[in-house]
Formats: structure tokens, C-alpha cells, sequence
């Protein structure tokens, strides 16, 4: 299974029509937020089933602010971040997510990308596609593919 998880687009679509382009067919796509209007474009774009969450700049939105997947054997809570202070770190949102039962938590938000595997939780942020804030200032974008195993890979990816 092979899942792409964007966030913060902003209504900056280019660049998730570019990788679409590139990487060929998915089985689902993520957004955590911040899609600003676009969310039938990207769904359209995306050509299977698609989850997303509001962000901070979603003020009409009738997204939900967060939700809970199961991903093969994996239990997933996806949010945009802000309203656990992510800013600060990701320990509070961790925190929740362990309290309902998740194995990994998907949130977006900072702009920068995160792999933050621990005992307890996997913590992930594909950072932005639009307006990324870490040091490389590459858009960037993540790719989870459950093996033959059913084990979840993550790998980061950046828009050159």
C-alpha cells in the first residue's frame, strides 16, 4: 500500500500536481491541512480515496479538525497540529494520540518536515508543499508503503 501525506498547500496547488505527476498511482492520500478551498481539486487530482483534516487557515471549511484511520494494522490519528500547541513541540500531540490508542500521529502545521519514531508512537509531518520552513526551504512531502509484512516505511521527500 502505498500513501502520500502532504500538508499546508495553501491553495499553492503546483506542486502537488507535479508529484502526482511523478509518482504514479497511490492508494490514498492524506492532507493534514491548510488546503484553503482546494479540496475537490485535490481529490480529483489524487484519483483514490482521500482523508483531510482542517488547518488553521480553513476558516469555512467543513473539514473535522482531526479523525482516526486504521492503516492496515496500524491505528492513525491525523490533525493539523495547531490545536496541541505544535509549535512548542510535538510531546502534547504524542501524548493525545498514545491516550487514543494510536500507533502513529500525522500532523502538519510547522512547515517542517518531522520523523519521530519512539517506543510508544510514530510521529510524522510531510512539512509543506507550499511554504516550507526548514533549513533546505524544499518543499517536501512524505510517502508511507506498507510491506509485504504489512511494517509502515516512511520516506521524506523534497521538490528541487
Amino acid at each position: 500500500m502505498k500513501i502520500l501525506i502532504i500538508s499546508d498547500t495553501h491553495r499553492k496547488d503546483n506542486n502537488f500536481l507535479k508529484i502526482m505527476e511523478d509518482i504514479g498511482t497511490i492508494d490514498l492520500l492524506i492532507h493534514l491541512g491548510d488546503v484553503e478551498g482546494s479540496e475537490e481539486k485535490i481529490a480529483k487530482a489524487a484519483g483514490c480515496p482521500v482523508e483531510m483534516v482542517a488547518g488553521n487557515n480553513d476558516f469555512f471549511s467543513d473539514l473535522p479538525s482531526e479523525k482516526t484511520l486504521q492503516i492496515g494494522k496500524y491505528h492513525v490519528m491525523i490533525t493539523h497540529g495547531h490545536r496541541y500547541y505544535i509549535g512548542m513541540g510535538n510531546e502534547m500531540l504524542k501524548q493525545e494520540a498514545v491516550a487514543q490508542g494510536a500507533d502513529i500521529v500525522m500532523y502538519g502545521h510547522t512547515h517542517r518536515p518531522v520523523i519521530d519514531i519512539s517506543k510508544n508512537i510514530i510521529a510524522i509531518n510531510p512539512g509543506s508543499l507550499s511554504y516550507p520552513r526548514q533549513e533546505n526551504r524544499k518543499p517536501s512531502y512524505m510517502i508511507m508503503e506498507l510491506d509485504s509484512a504489512g511494517e509502515a516505511h516512511f520516506n521524506l521527500y523534497y521538490i528541487e
